[in-house]
């Protein structure tokens, strides 16, 4: 071969062979037909530090009126999109989510943008926009027609609505949105309206939420079986479902966290059975004349004593024993007498009323998603591992029945356990999955930041690569929450200092 064939030869030689290899060796296989954001992708499916510069510089410039930077930042937007789902679709975690709480000042133009810019540019596939928290609803306070303020309520942006805005942006960019929000607290302003009075839950010391949670206030706990608070709620939910999210959230179903003794209800006035349509609800649990005065007695004095069943046993002489839903008669045809009955009463007539106040929050909840159902919009349950724990003979004061949720509904398991590895959060999760039917999706919320420790906890790296080993069964994880991971921003935002 001449010479000058030969030096032109050797390099088409070379690239033919490494083309072999690397086919032959599916290296390349991943990226062929991918954007060429999908390459610069890490495990996570976050976007490089330079991709994500270069797409907030566009941004900039389109917001200043370069045309052609406007372009460019819309293809950028679409192509991460495409990117970080293409990934998600690739990865043993097919969702992956943060919760995200939005103020006034997002209505500033740009501001949801560069958000929702940001939740892509971390590997996230879905957004929880906190929409319903602190008495408060992000619904414009011009079309409000809820039991509740606005979260925008400055006069200049009476017709801004936080809730559509957010859903559009975050779909723009290929995130699934949905509605969070607070569920059985229903916040401070709800309080303050004294027709409400009657709808807030009470306890037998005749506190209500406001006494026994230390949180400056906020929080104030209703009566699930309140027609109005259940009226209220579900008008709430209709307005929220108009503006078509991918899914909605309820969070906060149970009664208040107490703290110290009062951590475990282990008498029925710890219960907040203390209201008018919970007890009326109640009474009609029972199923013959001695049930219900048992049942009265009970309420009224916290326990029952001989005397009381003697009483009704001459009250109601036609009546064998005293039955209501969900009591084993005695196999026995003779009526024990007063002091051999006694304790087993009064043990039936405490699992009464907690299943009582259990069913009110799963009743509640059922019902709460109706509008979602009716839209076919999907619908999740958002609960503490632990809320729902016997304590002796007592019950974690939270009353959180989580594991007689419906299955057809996403499972929201906040894992926030904190011993300092990340074994404690698989071990609530485990848990979780352990409870839940096969056919329901489990979504952990794991609380912490990327690369770091975020009080006490693991990074978030390291905590997913513990729930790694419930794959397949477990396909998606959230992480509490964008503020964690930006905590200056957050503060930037909500005091409208200028980004």
């Amino acid at each position: 071969m001449p010479k000058h064939l030969l030096n032109i030869a050797k390099p088409m030689f070379f690239w033919r062979y490494l083309l072999t290899v690397v086919f032959s060796s599916n290296l390349l296989i991943p990226y062929l037909g991918a954007s060429p954001a999908v390459a610069q992708l890490n495990d996570y499916c976050q976007l490089s530090s330079t991709a994500i510069q270069n797409k907030e510089k566009l941004r900039l410039s389109a917001m200043r009126g370069n045309k052609e930077a406007k372009v460019r930042y819309r293809e950028q937007v679409a192509q991460h999109a495409k990117g970080v789902q293409q990934c998600r679709n690739r990865n043993w975690l097919k969702v992956q989510a943060v919760w995200l709480r939005l103020y006034p000042c997002d209505i500033k133009p740009g501001a949801l943008d560069r958000i929702m810019d940001q939740i892509v540019s971390k590997g996230y596939n879905a957004v929880y926009l906190e929409t319903f928290y602190d008495g408060r609803v992000m619904l414009p306070a011009a079309n409000n027609p809820t039991a509740w303020p606005s979260v925008v309520q400055m006069p200049e942006a009476k017709n801004a609505d936080l809730l559509a805005a957010g859903i559009q942006k975050g779909r723009e960019r290929g995130l699934k949105v949905y509605a969070w929000m607070y569920t059985a607290n229903f916040g401070y302003s709800y309080a303050q309206r004294r027709e409400k009075e009657s709808a807030i839950a009470r306890n037998g010391k005749g506190q209500t939420s406001l006494y026994v949670v230390n949180d400056g206030g906020n929080q104030v706990f209703i009566d699930p079986y309140s027609a109005e608070a259940k009226a209220d709620y579900y008008r709430l939910v209709q307005e929220v479902v108009r503006r078509r999210p991918d899914g909605i959230l309820f969070d906060y179903i149970r009664y208040p966290r107490q703290s110290g003794t009062d951590s475990i209800a282990t008498k029925v006035t710890d219960l907040w059975l203390y209201t008018e349509a919970t007890q009326q609800a109640l009474f009609k649990r029972a199923q013959n004349y001695k049930g219900l005065d048992l049942i009265r007695r009970f309420l009224s004095k916290g326990f029952i004593s001989e005397a009381d069943i003697s009483d009704v046993d001459q009250l109601y002489p036609q009546e064998s024993e005293p039955l209501w839903q969900g009591r084993v008669i005695p196999s026995q045809k003779a009526i024990l007498p007063a002091n051999l009955r006694q304790s087993q009463l009064q043990w039936d007539l405490w699992q009464l009323s907690v299943a009582h106040a259990m069913q009110g929050i799963i009743d509640f909840v059922t019902m709460a998603s109706n509008p979602a159902k009716q839209l076919g919009i999907p619908s999740g349950v958002v609960f503490f591992p632990d809320g729902n724990q016997v304590v002796g003979r007592g019950y974690d004061s939270r009353l959180q029945p989580w594991d007689r949720f419906p299955s057809s509904m996403e499972w929201h398991a906040m894992s926030y356990a904190n011993c300092g590895h990340a074994g404690c959060v698989a071990q609530q999760v485990a848990r979780v999955l352990s409870m839940a039917k096969s056919q329901t999706q489990v979504i952990p919320a794991i609380a912490g930041n990327w690369g770091e420790s975020a009080k006490g906890r693991p990074p978030l790296e390291v905590q997913m690569q513990a729930l790694r080993q419930f794959a397949p069964r477990l396909r998606g994880v959230s992480h509490f929450a964008y503020s964690w991971q930006d905590p200056e921003d957050d503060s930037d935002r909500k005091f409208c200092r200028a980004q």
